[in-house]
């Protein structure tokens, strides 16, 4: 039986076949999932599991080289924006991962490439992020 990381068969699975510079997506209970991207759905209820919880766990078992937001985040949930910020200013890797934002409608066309969604119970506006995987050598 695993001991640390990822319980979640489906996301260490995944994670454990991502490289450098494969893309996961980790959204909220609203974000669309293309037919042909993988749908992880971990949602039990509104608000359960969190955007953060899920964020925190998946971090903490992959290297970040990059993340992407929505533009909208700044605006319509700058609460969040700075929970995600502040959660990788302190996670203790070295260096944290660039940030780039993006429009909402391009973020949803970019989940066409990752190699999987997972979705939360989050119901706060614009609680998706994309994250790059960095190489660990």
């Amino acid at each position: 039986m695993k001991k640390n990381g990822v319980l979640n068969s489906d996301i260490s699975r995944v994670l454990s076949y991502m490289g450098h510079t494969d893309q996961i997506c980790i959204g909220d209970c609203g974000l669309p999932v293309p037919d042909e991207t993988e749908r992880i759905d971990l949602a039990v209820q509104f608000g359960q599991p969190s955007f953060l919880d899920v964020l925190k766990v998946v971090a903490g078992d992959m290297k970040i080289e990059k993340i992407f937001l929505a533009e909208e985040i700044r605006e319509k949930n700058a609460e969040m924006l700075q929970a995600v910020l502040q959660f990788f200013k302190e996670s203790g890797e070295a260096g944290a991962p660039e940030v780039a934002f993006v429009s909402h409608a391009e973020l949803k066309k970019m989940t066409k490439d990752c190699k999987a969604v997972i979705r939360t119970g989050e119901t706060t506006p614009y609680s998706n992020i994309i994250l790059q995987s960095g190489c660990i050598f």
